[in-house]
């Protein structure tokens, strides 16, 4: 039964990840790779990706390919790493919160966005802060927090 599952899931991943081989090699870009992951339920960071790449040149990210036995180990490493907790995402924001009354400007929410870290698009951001501030322009933080952990 638990084999039949796994052997399942495992097809499923397999078939997510073909629908990624633009050449018909059974293979894909090493720049596909963080796009296949999060396709999957996961959410790596770029850095993380490479780093399981074995930190490629930006002319191999774009260049070499790796079949889907070479990226399902890789997928498990991605799904084990240690995430984010709400409290851990409530502290980074709470450094911003200059009256001490639970919220941030979201102008400057928007620019640690847009500049530390992973760097986020102006699209991205404009979705992830859709409907998140109030008529001052304040974002309640633990709201957000919630609100991206839901997503």
């Amino acid at each position: 039964q638990l084999g039949e599952q796994v052997a399942d899931v495992v097809r499923d991943f397999k078939e997510a990840f073909g629908l990624f081989d633009r050449v018909g090699d059974s293979q894909v870009a090493f720049s596909q790779v963080a796009d296949i992951m999060r396709a999957l339920g996961q959410n790596p960071t770029n850095k993380e990706v490479r780093a399981i790449l074995g930190s490629p040149s930006d002319d191999d990210m774009a260049n070499k390919r790796i079949n889907f036995e070479s990226f399902l180990p890789m997928l498990k490493v991605v799904d084990t790493a240690p995430k984010g907790t709400y409290d851990d995402y409530v502290e980074g924001l709470r450094v911003f919160d200059k009256e001490g009354n639970g919220t941030v400007m979201g102008a400057e929410l928007r620019i640690v966005l847009s500049t530390l870290g992973e760097k986020m698009s102006e699209q991205e951001i404009d979705a992830l802060m859709q409907g998140q501030e109030d008529e001052n322009g304040s974002v309640h933080y633990e709201a957000f927090v919630k609100h991206i952990m839901s997503i």
